[in-house]
């Protein structure tokens, strides 16, 4: 009974020739919701007049930003190690092209955006540590405090959160034009786990 259900969860796990598999999903969709939530409440957190409010924002912008690019390294280590489904048939040349280019600067971004907040912390002359989920302390980057390197960290993170709105912005409007004008499964595929 075990030996007949296994190779059926593998397959449910994994990715297949035409559909994606549950960790891949999982993945993607929780890296999403995070990536989103943090650039709302990056905007959010700097606008406050409650300074004490101000600070618990920033502390959980820092904690889920730890978790994302932890999320973001084991993502790209299991898309390096399964395969990946090819595009329709109905994709045509230059998107074929393209896309493989717009998901490497998607994780590109997702990598960076987190690591000049992280390296933005390690710089700031107000030496306030990170306590990722009150659970442990965040040792910073081996980078040098100052108001110039922090200023510097300060306007990479916020440059890094606008061009990964814009990518995340045309990565939603191409997945919605397969769906909805081309009516292929390429959104599908991200929502249904692969079974065979």
């Amino acid at each position: 009974m075990v030996q007949t259900r296994l190779p059926f969860m593998q397959s449910a796990i994994t990715n297949t020739a035409t559909r994606y598999g549950w960790a891949t999903i999982l993945l993607h969709w929780l890296i999403a919701l995070i990536f989103l939530g943090q650039l709302g409440l990056g905007f959010v957190m700097v606008r406050l007049t409650s300074q004490r409010t101000a600070f618990e924002l920033i502390q959980l912008h820092k904690s889920l930003g730890f978790l994302l690019l932890g999320l973001i390294i084991l993502r790209i280590a299991w898309r390096l190690g399964n395969s990946t489904p090819p595009l329709p048939l109905s994709v045509g040349q230059c998107e074929r092209r393209t896309a493989p280019l717009a998901h490497l600067a998607l994780y590109a971004f997702q990598l960076a955006l987190p690591l000049s907040g992280w390296a933005l912390v390690s710089v700031s002359t107000l030496e306030i540590p990170s306590l990722p989920f009150n659970l442990f302390i965040m040792p910073n980057l081996p980078l040098a405090e100052s108001d110039a390197a922090e200023s510097f960290w300060a306007a990479a993170h916020w440059y890094l959160a606008y061009a990964g709105m814009a990518l995340v912005t045309v990565h939603i409007a191409a997945a919605l034009r397969h769906h909805f004008q081309l009516g292929d499964a390429v959104l599908k595929r991200m929502i249904t786990p692969s079974s065979e």
